[in-house]
């Protein structure tokens, strides 16, 4: 039986030669095994663009050999039965699928990077012809009973293995001396000569916006199978030239659209726990978040560094996780974990950067070249919007500064310094929504993007009319994304303190929030909630949200979206004063539910709302909660296996519910409100 193709499935990086292992097969099966993967490099298309003579001659020399197995396979004399006819044709076996596999990865990979590397993989077919005439030469013909034909057959391949010559082609290596020039003049701030990139272009055989797509996908991947730092950035360097050819060559477009494709998760947005499960060991065992920085302790324990830090300068000195002792509070960086999560975060399309990453992106070191070829993108593609565009031609430039802002930190600063921001301010209104709602979406999620880079958010913020778009979009967005993705900008400029105050006294933006969160699909009402419980840290805010009905509405939401919705409640109960916890009356069965059945995050937030509104809402709240079957042991279970923080809040709410059980002052609490409630609903009155 000869193996199938799905034995090697399609792979994302090339393999070593150590990645492959001799198959275990009986005799006949070996030799079915490898007729049927000679006839496989045999229908390989040769390279066509470059390397096309390797590839031309180790295919031929294939189709040659498929002709000898089959022979061997015909003769019914043929005998194996010899151990080194056996471990011969093993090895040629594997020196058979690494020629597919190089076949298919110059075939399948980046043009721009196979023609920097024209020489060194000119060399690994030379490599590999040599191993097979190697093989050839060793193969011990004479005990076996072959035909004049089958001899003089092998005696053709192994002539033409052993003449074979590394070969580069000269039009190949210019072709790369001219990349590279294009390059060190773009890395010396000179804009490339444009008929020089389109006929670069041209013999890559990148015609058009799709392959260049194609072409930067391909470079991405690269990136990822890459270890050296200078690889990784000519790789970015390549990328960075790709781009800014795409538009100048083939104009801005956008993607062809597609019924399974979703622009809001392209938006680089803070993804939430329950929107996406995170592995445990990329969790901070203190905030339960996916780590940013993870750091090692003196006890081997591995926290985020932020977190950490704040629990060392709340003056603790001991491991939150095992209780011990520190030695030292030094913090050692985990690099070996913050690349796993990096990588994790690239296949799941979450952002993963770090404070003061400026020297790389994502992990990989920037030169020159990368950030100019990006200035000069940034520079062309604003220029073009700033000319008198239709809709149609607007959206498609918009969505190119989208894309691009998406990519680092570097490609948003280079697109607000050429003052894209008040161009973009255009196309936020409710005009441009019901004409071109694409255009509005790509206009708001690109200002998004920008907004992620910490002086962006002042450049949004001191803009004319950005601030008012945004909320206009939030408020009367022409489709959900563009709401959702309007929220998730709100969430976005509120990490800053001062800016985090003036979006909540605007009642616009929280009445707009809670609306989204009370009405939108799953994902927008997430974007919306987080930027709810962002704003919710000023005091002056909650009062405003309490106002605007955000405790009804963590009652409406907290069936789809238990998480979000009780940290949102906790928040506000515990800064709300008594108007919230009245309002959050009707919540306490639901947080009982949570309470017993939710994750460890909303458990602990469920524990602590229960204790501050038994604090403050009297005998009534805590009677209410007592009322809840089995409550007790829900909360004993919590106290012996939930979080750090959820078996403290626990275990008051248990001292709560005893004392109230003993008629002791109704638990022990002085605040309360009138036993005349009849309705989690607050009356409140509007701005």
């Amino acid at each position: 039986m000869a193996i199938p193709p799905q034995t090697f499935p399609p792979r994302k990086r090339r393999p070593s030669a150590g990645s492959f292992i001799s198959p275990r097969l009986t005799e006949l099966d070996l030799l079915h095994s490898l007729l049927h993967l000679t006839h496989e490099i045999s229908s390989l298309e040769p390279i066509q663009f470059l390397l096309k003579r390797n590839s031309n001659s180790i295919i031929r020399k294939s189709n040659l050999l498929a002709l000898l197995f089959e022979d061997l396979i015909r003769t019914s004399g043929c005998c194996l039965s010899s151990q080194s006819v056996v471990l011969c044709f093993e090895e040629m076996y594997i020196v058979l699928q690494r020629v597919k596999t190089l076949i298919e990865d110059c075939a399948n990979g980046s043009k721009m990077w196979l023609l920097m590397q024209t020489e060194s993989i000119a060399d690994s077919f030379h490599k590999l012809t040599a191993d097979l005439s190697t093989l050839l030469d060793i193969f011990p013909a004479s005990e076996m009973q072959l035909s004049d034909d089958v001899r003089e057959l092998l005696n053709l391949i192994m002539k033409q293995c052993s003449e074979s010559k590394a070969f580069v082609d000269p039009k190949d290596k210019d072709l790369r001396r001219e990349v590279l020039t294009i390059l060190d003049r773009i890395k010396r701030e000179i804009v490339p000569d444009q008929s020089k990139l389109a006929d670069i272009f041209e013999r890559l055989e990148i015609r058009d916006s799709s392959s260049c797509r194609a072409e930067i996908e391909s470079l991405e991947e690269e990136i990822q199978n890459r270890s050296d730092d200078q690889s990784q950035s000519e790789i970015v360097a390549l990328i960075g030239l790709v781009r800014y050819a795409k538009c100048v060559l083939f104009g801005a477009s956008t993607p062809s659209p597609s019924p399974s494709s979703s622009s809001s998760s392209d938006s680089l947005r803070r993804i939430q726990p329950s929107e996406i499960v995170i592995p445990a060991d990329f969790r901070c065992p203190i905030s339960l978040e996916l780590m940013r920085d993870p750091v090692v302790v003196a006890t081997g324990q591995t926290y985020d560094r932020e977190s950490i830090k704040l629990w060392f300068e709340s003056g603790h000195n001991t491991c939150p996780k095992t209780g011990q002792t520190m030695a030292h509070t030094e913090l050692i960086p985990n690099r070996a974990l913050k690349n796993l999560m990096a990588m994790w975060c690239r296949e799941q399309k979450i952002l993963f950067e770090t404070a003061g990453s400026n020297e790389k992106v994502n992990g990989v070191i920037v030169n020159k070249a990368a950030l100019e070829a990006t200035r000069m993108t940034a520079l062309f593609l604003v220029n073009k919007l700033s000319l008198s565009l239709s809709m149609e031609a607007a959206n498609a430039v918009v969505y190119e500064l989208r894309v691009l802002a998406k990519t680092d930190s570097d490609s948003r600063a280079c697109i607000a310094e050429a003052g894209a921001i008040p161009l973009l301010v255009r196309y936020l209104s409710f005009h441009v929504g019901s004409q071109s709602p694409n255009l509005q979406v790509n206009a708001v999620t690109t200002i998004l993007n920008l907004s992620i880079l910490e002086a962006n958010k002042t450049r949004i913020m001191e803009t004319d009319g950005a601030l008012n778009g945004v909320i206009e979009v939030l408020r009367s967005g022409a489709t959900w994304e563009a709401k959702a993705n309007a929220a998730a900008t709100i969430f976005s400029l509120s990490g800053v303190h001062s800016y985090r105050k003036r979006l909540g006294r605007k009642t616009r933006v929280t009445r707009g929030l809670i609306d989204l969160a009370r009405c939108g699909p799953t994902s927008a009402r997430r974007d919306a909630l987080v930027a709810i419980l962002t704003i919710a840290a000023d005091r002056e805010t909650v009062a405003r949200l309490v106002e605007g009905g955000v405790v009804e509405m963590t009652a409406e939401v907290m069936d789809g979206l238990p998480e979000e919705a009780v940290t949102i409640l906790e928040v506000v109960v515990k800064r709300g004063g008594l108007v919230a916890v009245a309002a959050a009356y009707g919540s306490i069965k639901k947080l009982g539910v949570i309470l017993r059945e939710g994750s460890d995050r909303s458990r602990e937030s469920a524990a602590a709302t229960l204790a501050t509104m038994c604090r403050k809402g009297g005998s009534e709240i805590v009677a209410e909660l007592a009322a809840i079957p089995g409550v007790e042991r829900v909360i004993w279970e919590l106290m012996a296996v939930g979080t750090v923080r959820g078996r403290r809040k626990a275990a008051t709410l248990l001292r709560i519910l005893r004392r109230w059980a003993a008629g002791l002052n109704g638990g022990g609490l002085t605040e309360g409100f009138s036993t005349t409630i009849t309705s989690s609903t607050t009356v409140v009155s509007t701005q």
